[in-house]
């Protein structure tokens, strides 16, 4: 079953996390990070309830949590970066900078991402559940087993605001693990990473195309869609402001490329990642019309992580790869001859 089929076609909603009753002070980012004992004791029985209104409802955290469940790996690495342990996780499609969660005997497998394994939720006994809008629809069905978290980081990025979504989004997982300040830390990453790629693609003419391939076929994403914080956040020119919006893309040919011609390339193996192929490459992708482009003249045909491209996209450490791959496409390195 492909992954983004079970993504729900409506507009996304706006995250918008409502926190109630917070109390005393907020702890250093080193006392977020390795609470003693004593000191976890003391915060659970301090421990006010915190409301998060989302776009299936509303979710009420009434203790602080110590059995998380994640179905998106985008809270799998949140979590990782507030020191916040997983107790199970799907683990079907992990990308590569979470495989020590894969490995870990003592991180439960859920299942699927599209499908998660209700009977494992339950006998693990969570006492907060992360989902994304893939496990939307079993939503009712997990809030009955724990309180349930639904994230929306606006997949087609209708509001312009899909980074500032993430960043608010692991915000709320700060207050709602007491880890507030390691948050803000986490989220000036987040900030800084995106002054860094707009300082590389100011007053820059080069354009650029971002192309899934799929089996041999090619879809291309606009500003409204799930890489349009790409164009209208980080700053990338787009080549053309024709392609559709749409959560899958737009159904694109070489041909299409080449008329286009873009400056810079960006490529992302959907292929790869689901049928854990071999990723393309300039001499696998090769043809003709792709050998004329600018882009590849230049040598700015860049096969970015799919994994992280495909699977998160909306956290910490995959914001960070996709900054530096943004950056890799303006670096010129010249196709070598017969390329």
């Amino acid at each position: 079953m492909k992954l983004e089929t079970l993504y729900p076609r409506w507009w996304s909603a706006l995250v918008a996390a409502a926190v109630l009753g917070l109390a005393g002070c907020e702890p250093s980012a080193s006392a977020d990070s390795n609470p003693s004992p004593q000191a976890s004791s003391a915060a659970q029985a301090e421990y006010q309830p915190i409301t998060v209104q989302h776009a299936l409802g509303e979710t009420t955290i009434e203790q602080l949590p110590r059995r998380v469940v994640a179905f998106d790996m985008n809270d799998v690495d949140s979590l990782d970066q507030l020191g916040v342990p997983v107790a199970g996780m799907p683990k079907d499609y992990v990308p590569h900078f979470l495989a020590s969660y894969r490995d870990d005997a003592g991180v439960e497998d859920l299942g699927a991402i599209v499908r998660p394994n209700l009977e494992r939720v339950y006998a693990l006994k969570p006492d907060l559940i992360l989902i994304s809008p893939v496990q939307a629809q079993y939503y009712d069905e997990l809030s009955e087993i724990a309180p349930t978290l639904h994230f929306d980081w606006d997949l087609l990025n209708e509001q312009g605001s899909y980074i500032d979504i993430a960043k608010d989004h692991l915000l709320t997982l700060g207050r709602i693990f007491q880890k507030q300040a390691l948050a803000r830390e986490k989220v000036a990453e987040i900030s800084a990473g995106v002054e860094r790629a707009r300082s590389v693609t100011a007053g820059r003419p080069e354009t650029a195309l971002i192309v899934m391939h799929n089996n041999g076929a090619y879809s291309s994403f606009g500003i409204r869609s799930r890489y349009g914080f790409v164009f209208d956040t980080l700053g990338v020119k787009p080549a053309s402001r024709n392609i559709e919006p749409g959560l899958h893309g737009q159904p694109i040919s070489n041909e299409f490329i080449s008329a286009v011609d873009p400056d810079i390339l960006y490529v992302i193996d959907r292929t790869a990642v689901m049928e854990r192929k071999a990723t393309l490459t300039m001499a696998t992708m090769a043809n003709p019309l792709l050998q004329q482009t600018q882009a590849w003249k230049a040598g700015r045909v860049v096969f970015v992580d799919a994994q992280t491209w495909y699977v998160t996209a909306a956290s910490v450490t995959s914001l960070g790869i996709i900054v530096d791959e943004v950056i890799q496409g303006y670096r010129t390195t010249p196709a070598s001859p017969g390329a």
